[in-house]
């Protein structure tokens, strides 16, 4: 055969794909301290590193797990990851199986690609690491049986920040305070965050859409939440932003946009926790703030209601009647402002007439906008059986 016919016999061969590597091998011959720089291709799972060193794959090279167990396992301090496309986890929630499971501290996990992973990055009594710029999508699963995009456990001053989480369960924070989680993004999951006994924690200028609930947070002190996106939380017992019995938290200048309820407050008469909610806006929301049985005591300042279904629901008389009102912008405000000093001239105040049946009998939220509970409520409001509760007053409401 000519010369040529061997060129193009070879243009037009098939290309045959190189066999999975040996990736743990090469990780062991790596010197403690040095730097691992993957050629482009599959390498073979589950692999551990048990002393620092880099790790960098170049965006080219997969660790491709067989489908049972934790992909990556660090156990070890100081450990960076880099560029590495991870997939093929097991499905045990048991075992946590998970992309990457960290332990230890002062790892660096950025610029990773994590997919087809039952828990994406687990870290587990983990300090003073930073997950940055990571893409990490779950296994195609129902709600219910989907991990964690990431999960916190036991683990302090960490910044969580830029990074994509998709189709999966949760991001989750528990008993791990002193965190930064900034300017990630969330869709389609069960709770946007789920933080529980995590005090102190910055939750700022995240994008958290399409989930069941937004940010909920139990038990979790000295928050402080601003500057984030939620938008499409609508299952019914949660909402944008949820509190339970977490005390002296900031609540500002975040967008809660279309949930079932924009900010519910939900703790006991006992509680003596605080919250200062100012700057945020609340919109399009099926009801937009709900309190659950306690006075409150909370300062809602400069916040803007628009487009709500219901603005204010509760759960009985006086829940939430010891909040403070100031500088709100309410779209239902029927004031003027004659001085033209942007202030209404009159109070803002929300009474609860027939409106009341559905917040105190919840099998009648089916009928809420119906045109019998409308009919009676402006019957009501225009002849009151009783005398109306009053849920709350803004004395210097805010004009557009």
């Amino acid at each position: 055969m000519k010369p040529w016919v061997y060129f193009l016999a070879a243009l037009v061969a098939p290309a045959v794909a190189a066999p999975p590597a040996l990736l743990q091998p090469l990780i062991d011959a790596t010197p403690t301290g040095g730097t691992l720089k993957l050629a482009p291709g599959p390498y073979i799972a589950p692999v551990s590193i048990t002393k620092p060193m880099t790790l960098d794959g170049g965006g080219l090279a997969s660790i491709v797990g067989s489908g049972r167990g934790t992909v990556l396992s660090v156990v070890a301090s100081g450990v960076t990851l880099r560029g590495l496309r991870i997939r093929g986890s097991g499905e045990s929630h048991d075992s946590v199986d998970a992309g990457i499971l960290l332990e230890g501290d002062d790892h660096r996990v950025e610029d990773n690609v994590i997919e087809d992973v039952l828990f994406g990055i687990h870290l587990k009594q983990v300090n003073r690491s930073r997950i940055a710029n990571n893409r990490v999508t779950g296994k195609a699963l129902s709600q219910g049986m989907r991990g964690d995009a990431i999960r916190l456990w036991y683990s302090r001053h960490n910044v969580v920040e830029n990074n994509r989480f998709q189709r999966a369960r949760d991001l989750t924070f528990a008993n791990s305070a002193d965190n930064r989680i900034l300017g990630n993004r969330f869709t389609d999951g069960r709770y946007g965050m789920h933080i529980i006994f995590s005090p102190r924690l910055l939750v700022e200028n995240n994008h958290l859409s399409d989930t069941g609930t937004g940010i909920i947070v139990l038990y979790s002190p000295d928050l402080v939440l601003r500057g984030n996106h939620v938008a499409h939380a609508l299952t019914g017992g949660g909402g944008g932003i949820v509190f339970k019995e977490s005390k002296d938290a900031l609540v500002e200048g975040n967008e809660v946009l279309h949930c079932s309820v924009g900010l519910r407050v939900d703790a006991p008469p006992e509680s003596v926790g605080k919250l200062t909610v100012r700057n945020n806006r609340f919109a399009h929301n099926i009801v937009g703030l709900f309190f659950y049985g306690e006075e409150g005591g909370h300062a809602f300042v400069d916040n803007r209601f628009e487009n709500n279904l219901s603005t204010v629901g509760i759960s009985a008389p006086g829940a939430g009647s010891a909040n403070v009102w100031r500088g709100n912008t309410w779209d239902d405000y029927q004031g003027f402002d004659r001085n033209h000093d942007g202030i209404g001239d009159t109070p803002h105040e929300i009474y609860l007439f027939a409106d009341r049946i559905w917040m105190e009998t919840p099998m009648a939220t089916f009928f809420r906008n119906s045109p019998v509970l409308e009919m009676l409520d402006f019957l009501e409001r225009l002849a009151p059986f009783s005398s109306p509760h009053l849920v709350l007053r803004d004395p210097a409401p805010r004009m557009r």
